[in-house]
């Protein structure tokens, strides 16, 4: 009984975590929220990426032009 309680104490994240995301992974394939999730992850990341073109605009023009003139 200690090797189990032991071993609930060092594994217990990572198990709770693997029955979780195997619930997870069946409720998003199953009613197709997947969709919805990757429609906000791409949205959140053309914020981002929006923010640091602003914020960074000419190392971002710096950077563009070199690309294009290895081109």
């Amino acid at each position: 009984m200690d090797n189990f309680k032991a071993f609930c104490d060092k594994y217990g994240g990572a198990i709770i975590g693997f029955v979780v995301g195997i619930v997870l992974a069946i409720l998003l394939f199953c009613t197709e929220l997947y969709k919805f999730i990757i429609a906000i992850a791409l949205i959140i990341a053309c914020v981002y990426f929006g923010n640091y073109v602003q914020r960074n605009k000419e190392s971002v023009k710096e950077k563009t032009k070199n690309f294009i003139d290895k081109l």
